[in-house]
């Protein structure tokens, strides 16, 4: 006795994935490499807006960095690393 394959319904969960599986098939191979080139141009423009921002900074006053360590270091001023970290995330967007 010969078994012939029987072909899925029209409708079927099985007939849908074999169609969804022959359209895949026929995309060319470059379709598949859309999303991280995407994802590669945003982060080329990130890159770039802080190259632009970077650019755009004063360089660092050596003698005034000096001035303010010294009087850190007599206790003329004092740091708080909390509230440093809190105006650093809410600069950046975040925190509140």
């Amino acid at each position: 006795m010969k078994l012939s394959p029987i072909a899925p319904a029209a409708g079927s969960v099985a007939a849908q994935g074999d169609r969804v599986q022959d359209l895949a098939a026929s995309l060319p191979v470059a379709a598949a490499v859309v999303a991280p080139d995407v994802q590669v141009g945003v982060q080329a423009a990130s890159v770039q807006r802080a190259q632009v921002q970077a650019a755009q900074m004063p360089d660092v006053d050596a003698a005034r960095v000096a001035e303010i360590k010294e009087a850190l270091a007599r206790g003329d001023i004092s740091f708080n690393p909390q509230k440093l970290a809190q105006l650093i995330l809410r600069h950046h967007g975040g925190g509140a």
